[in-house]
């Protein structure tokens, strides 16, 4: 690859990065918190929260995708790859529990996109209309907020990683 393509891939790559794991880091430690804090109990937080949740998945989806593509070109560029299932030196052995992170983290977040942000929906519209379990909309937000705190501390143990990578 060369250096004005790899310098393009790592600038994609870091504007992902920002985007993804920015965009997380925000709405999970900030917005999230001063929101069910403000707004606590009223219908507006279930429609705010709502529409947060579909731009962020969007622009969070996006943004993975870009760093599997710009991942993938870099990796296959550098000196240290000895090739698929290789894992004989210490960059290829990091790289593989780059990997194993980025796994688990794309597990807990599609456990959070498909499984309980569909429930969440269908609970924040029934109580937008009086009609929904207060209950259980709070042990489906419990559980989107671990999840949310799961992604965040394999996000931070990947950049831990990739400056473990970079190191080497």
């Amino acid at each position: 690859m060369s250096e004005a393509a790899l310098a393009l891939s790592l600038f994609f790559h870091i504007g992902a990065t920002v985007v993804w794991l920015g965009g997380l880091a925000l709405m999970t430690f900030l917005v999230l918190p001063a929101l069910n804090q403000t707004l606590a109990g009223q219908p507006a937080l279930y429609r705010l929260l709502r529409r947060l949740r579909r731009r962020f998945t969007l622009a969070g989806n996006f943004a993975l995708l870009v760093l599997i593509v710009t991942g993938l070109l870099q990796m296959s560029a550098d000196p240290n790859y000895e090739g698929l299932l290789r894992f004989s030196n210490r960059w290829s052995q990091v790289l593989l529990l780059k990997h194993l992170l980025l796994i688990g983290m794309a597990l807990a977040s599609l456990t959070a996109q498909f499984a309980v942000a569909p429930a969440l929906e269908r609970a924040s519209l029934l109580l937008e209309h009086t009609k929904g379990d207060l209950a259980a909309w709070r042990r489906l937000r419990q559980r989107e907020r671990r999840l949310s705190w799961l992604i965040a501390l394999l996000a931070l143990f990947i950049l831990a990683a990739s400056a473990w990578l970079t190191a080497i």
